[in-house]
């Protein structure tokens, strides 16, 4: 579960916070003067962002490779016929 929480509140409540996050999943947006300024999440989940990020780059230095020279209005709308692919396909 989501929770926001202020930087205060955090830092007086840390072990808490740590066990919620450790024991139950939840995850944290930590605020200062009503901006949100960090999320606390899960090692495995930021261990999963982690290589879903590095999967993403990979695809796009493959698919920026593929494109040199190409020019922009081309690509957008390769990129629009792929997805109407998936989505069919998806559907």
């Amino acid at each position: 579960m989501l929770k926001t929480i202020n930087a205060l509140k955090a830092r007086q409540n840390l072990g808490q916070l740590l066990e919620e996050v450790f024991y139950n999943g939840d995850q944290f947006v930590i605020q200062r003067a009503g901006k949100s300024m960090a999320v606390v999440i899960s090692l495995p989940e930021y261990e999963m962002f982690l290589k879903q990020r590095e999967e993403d780059m990979t695809v796009l230095d493959e698919i920026r490779k593929k494109n040199k020279g190409a020019k922009l209005e081309e690509v957008k709308a390769d990129v629009q016929e792929a997805i109407g692919v998936v989505r069919k396909q998806n559907a």
